[in-house]
């Protein structure tokens, strides 16, 4: 059996994004809970149809300790938020321009879902977002949230 080097980065809660005002915080502010993070871009069109999904997710669960985190792509802050101001999110917004934390999780496509458990530890991951698979990624959800 092969390990990865310690050197490559892999999809954790560690990294250093960028918040609404332009701070720098840490994926870490949302350690011991449920997390859910998604990559979007204002030019994804399936984008449009997981923001009103992980708003309700956001509602239903945030109480039982989901959290629900999307992290811009943008280069332009203007064209994230002219697509929040279409879809608004009722859950946490970062932002990573640089494009550097998308990297260390090695996406395959837009958007791009990581669900990690209550201890930072990665067990989910998806590349697109379909109508016919909510069902499915709810169950997900619900299952880290009773462990």
């Amino acid at each position: 059996m092969t390990f990865a080097h310690s050197s490559i980065a892999a999809p954790a809660l560690n990294y250093a994004v960028q918040n609404v005002k332009g701070e720098t915080v840490n994926l870490s502010e949302f350690a011991g809970k449920v997390v859910y993070v998604d990559f979007w871009s204002s030019w994804c069109g399936p984008c449009r149809k997981s923001f009103p999904w992980m708003n309700e997710m956001h509602a239903k669960y945030a109480v039982k300790g989901l959290a629900v985190v999307a992290i811009n792509l943008d280069v332009e802050p203007e064209l994230a938020a002219q697509f929040l101001t279409k879809l608004p999110a009722s859950f946490p917004v970062r932002y990573n321009p640089e494009g550097d934390v998308a990297r260390s999780f090695d996406l395959q496509g837009m958007p791009s879902s990581f669900l990690f458990n209550r201890q930072g530890e990665l067990v989910q991951q998806h590349v697109g977002f379909y109508d016919d698979k909510k069902a499915l990624y709810e169950q997900e959800i619900q299952q880290l949230l009773v462990e």
